[in-house]
């Protein structure tokens, strides 16, 4: 699929202004810890069509919230796993959600920072938000992510058609969970950072299970992003060389960090027009559509 596609990123969406934006209480979820919310428009996936709405994730360890977007009829739907940035589980990702769930997927984003404490609301990294999210457990993570796969099943989704994918953290996450999990068949990770971090929470470095990873993988970097360096991008992708699996790393050149998230101001249109079908063809081609 050629990078220079331009056509409407969202046919489904409607475009607020940004008086529109501020005054939509669909939107009032959004968190601003993550910069300024674009001046002209923001990208609002009308839920005409589609279930969605919050929904509690049984786990062996509590109940876990989320949210689920799905057409409103039919069953047997592929399924997609959406990992939230560190920001949270605020209406952008639920309107990632919803634009899975218009192009058919039975689309659920877990609240898997519930046992650390909450994200919505967060402004400072530091203080407020590294406290939770340096403290997730991968083993964790894995099993919240299990079941939320599980609760799909249990919704509607056809668990022999289940994509991953998470933007910032959530990249990084989905790495993670396309070498380590099982119940995925391919997976789509958006400027997943902290590739050569670890801890004794987050126990596996991206740079090193990318070479174990068990299902197809694209990675959706920005070239002018300073928190991913292009050495580590390199570094990514000679382990990916050696899983003998099937992955692809797109840079896009001169987009920033988070392009893909209209409510940032490093939201870039051209990029997003570009990476978004990109990624629906990658669940497509891979058996997951």
């Amino acid at each position: 699929m050629p990078d220079d596609s331009h056509k409407s990123l969202f046919p489904a969406a409607e475009r607020l202004g940004r008086r529109g934006f501020l005054g939509a209480s669909a939107v009032a979820g959004y968190t601003l810890a993550a910069g300024p919310i674009q001046a002209q428009t923001v990208i609002r996936t009308d839920p005409a069509g589609l279930t969605a709405g919050d929904i509690v994730i049984p786990t062996a360890t509590g109940a876990m919230g989320g949210y689920r977007a799905k057409p409103a009829t039919g069953g047997n739907l592929p399924v997609v796993v959406v990992m939230m940035e560190v920001f949270g589980l605020h209406e952008w990702i639920k309107d990632v959600c919803r634009r899975f769930a218009k192009a058919g997927y039975l689309a659920v984003a877990p609240d898997y920072y519930f046992r650390q404490g909450k994200l919505e609301g967060a402004t400072d990294f530091q203080t407020q938000i590294a406290p939770i999210v340096m403290r997730k457990p991968d083993d964790e993570l894995i099993a919240d992510l299990d079941a939320t796969i599980a609760f799909a099943g249990a919704d509607g989704g056809d668990l022999a058609r289940v994509g991953v994918t998470g933007f910032c953290r959530g990249g990084r996450n989905t790495i993670v969970y396309a070498a380590e999990g099982t119940k995925a068949r391919a997976a789509v990770a958006w400027y997943g950072g902290n590739l050569t971090t670890s801890n004794e929470f987050l126990t596996r470095k991206p740079v090193d299970v990318a070479a174990r990873i068990r299902v197809p993988l694209l990675g959706l970097y920005a070239g002018d992003d300073p928190g991913i360096p292009p050495d580590q991008v390199e570094m990514l992708k000679a382990a990916l060389a050696k899983s003998g699996q099937t992955w692809d790393l797109v840079v896009y050149p001169g987009a920033k960090h988070g392009f893909l998230a209209d409510y940032r101001a490093s939201y870039s249109a051209e990029a997003s027009a570009a990476a978004w079908p990109r990624c629906l063809a990658w669940f497509k081609e891979h058996g997951v559509a």
